[in-house]
């Protein structure tokens, strides 16, 4: 009797504990971009540009919802991402008051989250996002783009992030 308190909640944390931090739960791949952050890149120029980036989940949390801005150039962009377990994929729509729009296809891959556009777009160009070096507190994020179907990829910007102290 007493084996079987100690040893079923114990089995059942054990077992629930990948899921919980996102280890072996494919819905929260891309959990660890929720929250406040405060971004900054350089520019063409080299000029330190800052800005901000709220990820929030939505949609009975199964939806995260990204509200970007650059309030010096008057950017502003907002992203949906969704895991779709039917096809056992992410995928994220991306628009902004410039009127870019992008549609991606995620993976995870190597301690990496990566969405990739699925088609060249006009000037034959693939692009992908790229989330690396993942922290508790920050991020990088990296575009990059290819003309050769993905053997080569270039950076194209390269954004800093630093989770915001409330």
């Amino acid at each position: 009797m007493k084996f079987r308190r100690v040893i079923c909640p114990l089995l059942t944390f054990l077992l629930t504990v990948p899921m919980v931090y996102g280890q072996g739960d494919k819905e929260k791949a891309f959990d660890f971009w929720v929250g406040e952050w405060e971004v900054h890149w350089y520019g063409p120029d080299s000029t330190l540009v800052k800005g901000s980036n709220r990820i929030e989940k939505i949609l009975d949390g199964k939806v995260l919802q990204e509200h970007f801005m650059d309030p010096g150039r008057g950017f502003k962009g907002t992203s949906i991402s969704v895991y779709n377990a039917r096809k056992d994929s992410w995928y994220q729509s991306w628009a902004d008051n410039a009127g870019g729009y992008f549609h991606f296809k995620g993976i995870t891959t190597d301690g990496q989250r990566i969405f990739s556009m699925t088609d060249e777009n006009e000037e034959g160009v693939l692009y992908r996002m790229v989330f690396s070096d993942i922290g508790p507190d920050s991020l990088v994020w990296t575009w990059e783009g290819t003309r050769d179907k993905g053997s080569t990829w270039k950076t194209a910007w390269k954004i800093y992030y630093e989770r915001k102290i409330p």
